[in-house]
């Protein structure tokens, strides 16, 4: 069976959430991507600790497909260093990764 990850992103808006979500569903890099926000993130960053309100999303792909996704966040994501974090699903029902692993494709 395809090996599944969840894949997280934040961003700095909603429409940002949305456009990067839409792209890589349409690119059929992730089956699904799920927006939350807004949420707090305190982080440091050039020697600071800053505080911002960012949307997470969670993209739900193959592990085939990650590194076509990552490359895409990559290219569409507007931080200098954005979050990209894979994770494994160690567990889903059958038929939810069917159809995960049939509507991402792998270049």
């Amino acid at each position: 069976m395809t090996l599944a990850l969840t894949v997280l992103t934040t961003t700095d808006s909603a429409d940002k959430a949305e456009a990067l979500a839409r792209g890589a569903v349409e690119a059929r890099l992730a089956a699904c991507a799920q927006i939350s926000g807004p949420v707090t993130s305190v982080y440091h960053w050039q020697q600071a600790i800053e505080t911002s309100e960012e949307w997470q999303v969670v993209f739900k792909t193959t592990e085939a497909a990650y590194a076509a996704l990552e490359a895409h966040l990559l290219a569409a994501h507007d931080y200098d260093t954005p979050e990209i974090i894979a994770t494994p699903v160690v567990r889903g029902s059958a038929g939810y990764l069917a159809w995960l692993a049939a509507e991402t494709v792998a270049p």
